[in-house]
């Protein structure tokens, strides 16, 4: 007789794991990506325990591939879901090339852990020209900010950078009775669509130097915030956009 031993899979706070558990907001998160024949591959990012992958699977218009890091998930993920045969990639997604996961464009979609949740989205910039779509859970504090616009005291460097590439809609908030723990912060959904921006018109390390450097010291003006660069660039000090 065959004992198949039970993977039990609990939450690890050093990988900022909350499990979703609301099987509708799984649902609807699938929901929200929308291919519109820009991609087929997509890539889900921490699927723990599968709870939004069941719900990614049952999508005959995606091709799914999760990348988990937590070595207890990816045998339950095995023994849960035959579909993901072959499709789990057991690494860190901040430290994998996307040429792992075939050659052509692709969505990214997770229940993001809060820890990493920035270094994601700027691997997604970095990578703008292969990922039309992101879908993720966010800290809502940090998804008001993102989807923030100019004038807004939320406007940061995130939003800067990501809104010149992508268009951000914030979808809806997230109870933290809705994940087990539960987080101590409320939580939302956003996704972000690649624009039709392919050229800045100027260096793109530049644009996302001059943007740091203004929003890291936010109670100085625009002109001393850039103090150092003007001087290096031998940039014209009467120039009026810095006053």
């Amino acid at each position: 007789m065959t004992v198949t031993l039970r993977v039990v899979v609990r939450p690890k706070k050093f990988l900022g794991q909350h499990f979703l558990k609301n099987e509708s907001i799984c649902a609807r998160i699938a929901d929200s990506l929308k291919p519109e024949g820009k991609y087929t591959r997509t890539l889900e990012i921490g699927p723990g325990t599968g709870a939004l992958t069941k719900f990614l699977l049952a999508r005959e218009d995606l091709d799914l591939v999760v990348v988990e890091l937590d070595r207890d998930s990816v045998p339950y993920l095995n023994q849960h879901f035959a579909d993901l045969k072959g499709r789990i990639v057991e690494g860190d997604f901040l430290h994998l090339d996307l040429d792992t996961f075939g050659d052509g464009p692709m969505a990214i979609v997770g229940n993001f852990p809060y820890n990493i949740s920035s270094q994601i989205l700027f691997k997604v910039l970095d990578n703008k020209e292969r990922v039309p779509e992101v879908v993720g859970m966010f800290q809502d504090e940090v998804a008001k900010r993102l989807c923030s616009g100019p004038g807004n005291r939320d406007y940061g460097i995130l939003s800067v950078l990501l809104q010149a590439f992508y268009t951000l809609e914030y979808l809806f908030q997230v109870d933290a009775s809705e994940f087990n723990p539960p987080p101590k912060v409320q939580s939302a959904v956003i996704r972000l669509v690649r624009n039709d921006t392919l050229d800045l018109g100027c260096d793109v390390r530049e644009f996302k130097k001059i943007v740091k450097m203004a929003f890291n010291q936010r109670r100085k003006t625009m002109r001393n915030s850039l103090k150092t660069l003007i001087e290096l660039k031998g940039l014209d000090k009467s120039l009026d956009v810095f006053s």
